[in-house]
């Protein structure tokens, strides 16, 4: 197909039609995304039963908290049109939590197996050190700001802020919103009691949860204003059927 073929040296240029992404990370991609909403949507419920966090082993109504909205709407910081259910429920938000949050850990487990034994991850996700040079991450930033993004086949590689960004979501959100969900249930707590000590407390576990669940909201926010800046035609065609046109290269536009 010509929408398929290559510049005439071979390489992908501006404008051509290419593979961007594979079937296992769109299905991740999206299969996570329904997943965070919903944990995101049922954590918010559990919130609001308690809309207080402190640091350390304990916290009631009487010990000082780093963040209460209590005094926010009444005690109900979140209104029932962002959460699940969205009549207050502490019994059933626990309930679609926490079965949500088995499978949020089965396809991370799955999902960094494979980016791992594909080369993935050190190919195409991890900064390589020059990217990481002050001077590299700068022209970037003030590349994005400009809203000047990577064009022709630059566009097939992640930039050093996306790279940072995916690694932080892949590496460090989700896995520790797992392992501080681990560090409030009881049963975990037992089991490996190390792991409660070395999050300070369950309470700092809890505040810990919290904090990853919000720097992914703030994550989904940039994700989706790039999305939308970039081409959100193209960029959604990406990432449901793989196929991705290369923006053409600044010189060829008028």
């Amino acid at each position: 197909m010509a929408e398929q073929s290559h510049g005439t040296n071979g390489s992908p240029r501006g404008g051509d039609l290419v593979r961007r992404h594979g079937w296992l990370t769109r299905v991740w991609h999206w299969f996570n995304a329904v997943v965070v909403t919903v944990m995101l949507m049922s954590g918010l419920m559990i919130f609001n039963a308690h809309p207080r966090l402190y640091w350390g082993h304990y916290g009631a109504n009487s010990d000082p908290a780093w963040l209460d909205l209590e005094k926010v709407n009444d005690g109900i910081p979140f209104p029932g049109a962002v959460t699940i259910p969205s009549a207050y429920s502490l019994a059933d938000a626990r309930l679609w939590h926490l079965a949500f949050a088995w499978l949020l850990l089965a396809a991370l487990l799955v999902y960094l197996l494979w980016t791992l034994l594909s080369g993935r991850l050190r190919r195409e996700i991890a900064p390589l050190p020059a990217e990481l040079a002050p001077r590299h991450l700068w022209h970037d930033l003030r590349e994005h700001a400009r809203l000047r993004f990577p064009t022709g086949a630059a566009a097939l590689r992640y930039n050093v802020l996306q790279k940072l960004a995916y690694s932080a979501v892949l590496l460090v959100l989700l896995p520790g919103i797992v392992l501080t969900g681990l560090g409030m249930s009881p049963a975990m707590d037992a089991a490996w009691p190390w792991l409660l000590d070395l999050l300070g407390g369950r309470q700092s576990a809890r505040s810990l949860h919290f904090l990853c669940a919000f720097a992914l909201v703030g994550f989904f926010l940039i994700h989706i204003a790039m999305v939308v800046l970039a081409g959100p035609v193209n960029e959604l065609r990406s990432m449901i059927t793989g196929w991705y046109r290369l923006p053409a290269e600044r010189e060829d536009r008028a």
